[in-house]
């Protein structure tokens, strides 16, 4: 039997009062079109899952977050619920209030753009497993671990 991998990943939503913001995915050929973290992307070699948001957050958005300022929301392990799934995930999402910078969009190639969205009135086009990430923010009860696709 061959074992499958695990891909550890960070995700960092920005808040102000009950909105969030998110970008539209665009040219990667994974989730074109849905509305995701504001800033996120896979763990490097002997990086931190907190350290990975913060450079995220500097690298998509030019926004710069302390890791003091990081509020965790979950630890979530998923897969792309399938009977044979080639891979699992395990992703950590923070959400942060405070940085300093404006947002704007740094990848165009990846991020068709940037938007501040109500907790309370997400976009239709928003993946599944982030709902359920973003709705324990809204009703702010974090989900400390949590699963998706088993």
């Amino acid at each position: 039997m061959d074992r499958f991998r695990v891909v550890p990943a960070a995700y960092l939503y920005l808040t102000r009062g009950h909105e969030v913001l998110l970008q539209q995915r665009c040219g990667t050929g994974y989730l074109d079109g849905y509305w995701v973290a504001g800033a996120a992307g896979h763990i490097e070699l002997r990086e931190t899952a907190a350290g990975c948001a913060v450079r995220e957050a500097s690298e998509e958005l030019g926004v710069m977050v302390r890791e003091a300022d990081l509020t965790p929301l979950t630890v979530m392990q998923r897969t792309d619920g399938t009977d044979d799934p080639q891979e699992q995930r395990v992703d950590w999402f923070f959400s942060a209030s405070v940085w300093s910078g404006e947002p704007r969009v740094l990848e165009p190639a990846k991020c068709a753009g940037i938007a501040w969205h109500r907790l309370d009135d997400l976009p239709a086009m928003v993946p599944d497993y982030e709902r359920e990430v973003l709705r324990s923010l809204a009703a702010r009860a974090p989900l400390s671990l949590s699963t998706h696709g088993f």
